[in-house]
């Protein structure tokens, strides 16, 4: 039996989202606050048997930010479950709770739900009102506040439900369209699950473990109710024998008798009630005074006392664990909790282990033997993560992605509606560089080290923001093969942008033999003009690929990168490293002299010639050397920036502004950018669009790349 599919309605900031699981280890990835912790807490609230008392307390922030108003509306969290077994128990439990019986004799598919809604006197009022009678639905309404919350409101379980409650008209249908204020008081069992009684609660019946986000253990194994060793010593000292354990009873008081009667310790205790005696007199002093050792004698106390000494790997030292180092805490803190699941899952049929971010101060080499090794058979684990490492191991079929909006939450699938054959190809692709494309938000493949080098350090440099902090992932596919990868990118898939950056490799020279030309010659046409033909087929390729999703766009640079670099206007960049590249000075004079020609065969060849000798992953290691914040950004690599990032702030947009302005003052103090300045605060509050701070700018620095990029925006 494992968790097949979590749907979630009104749900904190979940508006209505579907997360999909398989058997075995599932993994969860998103950025801060996308509702990793949010998914979690509403599965503990079905499933985790101490936490189903918090599902009758379900307060007003618990609601969904981007309801208009939430008075009136449901939170539903529904739980399918798979794979039931025959067990006479689980047949029961399911078949009387929250099963769908169909043509078997038992049910393999099941359904628990949980329904925070208005109570009846409530929804038989809506159900009273007449259509469109928008004024009676307000006073309704208006009597459930946030104080009265738990008077007005109920939570009920139920079971065997048939429907999508994440359909927009099964939710009119169960809670009513407060639109056209048309309300059922009468909910059909057969579409939306019976209630299930208390005493049928499918927490009762299952093995289910929480391991939190591994914040501070040190503390939690000073404190009695989240130290995961006595909780693993309380549930063994139950298991031993009276007839074990009375030798050590017996030992314990003859020591706690030893130490009472130590003659230090009787003197203190005589000297203790002589001043009490000579302080308050006879009559007021106490009638008998002892000091007694308060070593239990019982099993489970005794063995609470006990406590954990470690060596870290490599040393002879054993110590506590406030002495281990964040790491070594956090390893041996989810151990004792996986042995106390372990424990807790031998006498159930269904067994559930949801493991919170458990990387925080884990070595990397640790977090993927943990992730690979961490597989107890018949037990479903879903883990939360931020770990690319992780994500790296993770099996895309099991991988679901949060992403976060504006008031709510979206859950993709990577490998939904996709071929066997095309898993494979993107698993292939997920290694640790390329799986943080999973937590990006916006998604830039590029086809090799040159623009993997060049790129990040020509935005930083020209917008003062990096691409990390744009949210963008830039990821080098090291060939032409884009699809590969970007197949992930889709309507039924991840709703994210991706933008292709790729050349066209026009030729950049006559590609016709001549008589003339000689075996070098026709070696180098040739290769020019069948790299052109192979960019003109890549182009075709991409553009039926491309055809119909939103979510994915190429750029095209007309010819290689380092041929467009110069081309678009930073020829001096490339001149700053002719020296570095060659020592003999008339190659040096020669060099420079074809990089400064007006021709593109020209300049082209020797720019290629260049990469090639050095690798072009050196040569833009050499060429970032020059990369400034006058270096030209390509109209086809910032048009690919504004596609993936789809939206700038105006904080964001001031930050790249105000980032030039000091730029250019500081090369040149008697530019005038006072007007600029009040215009970029002005935008900032809101009172001028963005044209005005262009206007300005096109009166001290006409010709800045800058104002491309605002126009664009």
């Amino acid at each position: 039996m494992y968790i097949s599919k979590v749907s979630l309605r009104n749900y904190r900031n979940f508006a209505n989202t579907k997360v999909y699981f398989n058997k075995g280890i599932n993994t969860i990835i998103g950025e801060n606050g996308s509702g990793k912790t949010n998914l979690f807490n509403a599965i503990r609230l079905i499933l985790e048997d101490s936490s189903y008392q918090y599902a009758y307390k379900l307060e007003q922030s618990d609601f969904n930010r981007s309801l208009t108003n939430w008075k009136g509306q449901w939170i539903i969290i529904s739980i399918e479950f798979n794979d039931l077994s025959s067990d006479e128990v689980i047949q029961s439990l399911f078949i009387h709770g929250v099963g769908k019986i169909e043509k078997k004799d038992f049910v393999e598919k099941a359904t628990y739900n949980l329904f925070f809604r208005p109570k009846a006197e409530i929804r038989k009022k809506l159900s009273e009102l007449e259509e469109n009678d928008i004024e009676g639905l307000t006073k309704i309404l208006d009597e459930i506040t946030e104080n009265n919350l738990s008077e007005k409101y109920e939570t009920v379980f139920t079971g065997k439900s048939t429907v999508d409650f994440n359909d927009p008209h099964v939710y009119k249908e169960l809670v009513g369209d407060f639109e056209k204020v048309k309300f059922n008081f009468n909910v059909d069992a057969s579409k939306f699950g019976i209630k299930v009684p208390n005493q049928l609660s499918v927490s009762k019946e299952i093995s289910f473990t929480f391991i939190k986000a591994l914040r501070d253990v040190v503390s939690d194994f000073h404190n009695n109710k989240t130290n995961p060793l006595l909780s693993l010593l309380k549930s063994q000292s139950g298991t031993i024998k009276p007839e074990d354990f009375k030798p050590i009873s017996l030992k314990v008081k003859e020591l706690n008798n030893d130490i009472e009667s130590l003659e230090d310790v009787q003197k203190i205790r005589v000297n203790i009630k002589e001043t009490i005696k000579d302080a308050v007199g006879a009559t007021y002093s106490p009638s008998s005074l002892s000091i007694r050792s308060n070593l239990s004698d019982e099993a489970d106390k005794l063995l609470q006392s006990l406590r954990l000494f470690i060596g870290e790997p490599d040393e002879s030292y054993e110590g506590g664990i406030h002495e281990l180092s964040l790491g070594g805490a956090n390893l041996i803190f989810l151990t004792l909790k996986l042995l106390e699941y372990k424990y807790k899952a031998k006498e159930t049929f269904a067994n559930f282990l949801i493991i919170e971010e458990p990387e925080a101060h884990i070595h990397t080499h640790i977090q993927k033997t943990l992730f690979e090794n961490l597989d107890y058979g018949e037990t479903q684990i879903i883990y939360s993560t931020h770990s690319t490492h992780i994500s790296e191991v993770s099996n895309v079929l099991n991988i679901n992605i949060l992403s976060k909006k504006q008031n709510y939450a979206e859950a993709y699938q990577p490998s939904f509606g996709l071929a066997p054959k095309n898993i494979r190809e993107i698993q292939r692709y997920l290694d640790a560089v390329r799986s943080n494309l999973l937590f990006a938000k916006g998604i830039i493949l590029v086809e090799g080290d040159a623009e993997e080098i060049i790129l990040p350090l020509i935005v930083k440099k020209v917008f003062g923001i990096s691409l990390d902090e744009f949210g963008i992932s830039l990821i080098n596919i090291r060939s032409t093969g884009f699809e590969n990868v970007a197949q992930l990118f889709h309507d039924d898939r991840i709703r994210r942008r991706c933008s292709i950056i790729t050349d066209l490799d026009s030729p950049i020279c006559e590609t016709i033999i001549l008589s003339t030309d000689d075996d070098s010659d026709k070696a180098y046409k040739n290769k020019v003009k069948n790299s052109s033909i192979k960019g003109l087929e890549r182009q075709k390729r991409l553009e039926e690929f491309t055809k119909s999703n939103v979510w994915i766009r190429v750029f095209y640079s007309k010819y290689t990168f380092e041929v467009n670099f110069i081309k678009d206007g930073n020829l001096w960049e490339v001149l700053n490293i002719v020296n570095k590249i060659y020592s003999n000075p008339a190659t040096i004079i020669q060099a420079k002299k074809e990089l400064e020609s007006d021709d593109v065969s020209v300049y082209g060849k020797r720019v290629l010639t260049m990469a090639n000798n050095e690798g072009k992953g050196w040569f833009a290691i050499l060429l970032g050397g020059s990369i400034s914040y006058k270096t030209e950004l390509s109209d086809y690599i910032l048009d690919a920036i504004l596609f993936a990032k789809e939206s700038f702030s105006k904080d964001l947009i001031s930050d790249i502004l105000s980032f030039r302005l000091n730029m250019y003052e500081h090369d040149d103090d008697k530019l005038d950018f006072k007007l600029v300045k009040k215009n970029i605060r002005d935008f900032k509050e809101g009172k001028v669009e963005i044209k005005r701070i262009v206007e300005s700018l096109e009166k001290v620095i006409p010709d800045d790349q800058i104002i491309i990029f605002l126009k664009k925006i």
